[in-house]
């Protein structure tokens, strides 16, 4: 059984994984905690790579991992980046650390996540800074809400086929429908499963 301490530790670990996308080095777990000798700090780690909640590769100073039943237990949805919810934006891919909202949406093997920026979903209940939670996929049905990519710009909307056209619909009458023709570079990147919102940091 693991002592207050070692909670403690692996608990930082956690978050400090969730924050900044890598583990601590064994220097920045001491200075959290007040431990002055790196073998401290690697008595907590021995402590806990025995426990089964973390592994640890030699020679690497972020080295420090979760164990297989923990990673598949708590694996977080990729967060790649920002979405247009105003003009579309130019898409690019990033990977910025992780979501642990599994519990939420189930297995997150097909699931990522896009900060948003603009107001053009406002009425959807999507607000700039919020976080869409997307389900990879390449079609959709009409009336879903869906993240696509436009001439390589990226953005969310309502899906609405007409045809041989599709139509981009905000949820926010100040902003035109996008209208998709035939020849256009388009395609479909998956569709919207859910919202996360943070109300740190948000004016009244």
């Amino acid at each position: 059984m693991l002592n207050e301490r070692a909670r403690e530790i692996y608990s930082f670990i956690q978050r400090y994984r969730r924050e900044n996308g890598s583990a601590p080095t064994i220097r920045e777990i001491g200075r959290q905690f007040e431990i002055s000798s790196t073998n401290g700090v690697r008595y907590y780690l021995n402590l806990l790579e025995k426990a089964g909640h973390i592994t640890r590769t030699g020679g690497i100073s972020r080295g420090i991992g979760p164990s297989t039943d923990t990673a598949t237990a708590t694996a977080g949805i990729p967060l790649l980046g920002t979405v247009a919810a105003g003009s579309p934006i130019n898409a690019e891919e990033n990977w910025n650390g992780t979501l642990d909202i599994g519990d939420m949406f189930g297995q997150t093997e097909n699931l990522f996540a896009l900060a948003v920026r603009g107001d053009s979903m406002i009425d959807a209940g999507i607000l700039q800074g919020d976080y869409v939670i997307v389900q990879k996929q390449d079609t959709a049905r009409a009336g879903e809400i869906v993240v696509a990519c436009l001439e390589s710009e990226a953005t969310v909307k309502y899906y609405q086929p007409h045809g041989d056209r599709i139509e981009l619909i905000a949820a926010n009458e100040k902003y035109d429908p996008i209208v998709v023709t035939p020849d256009a570079d388009f395609r479909i990147l998956g569709t919207v499963r859910g919202v996360i919102r943070s109300v740190i940091g948000r004016g009244k």
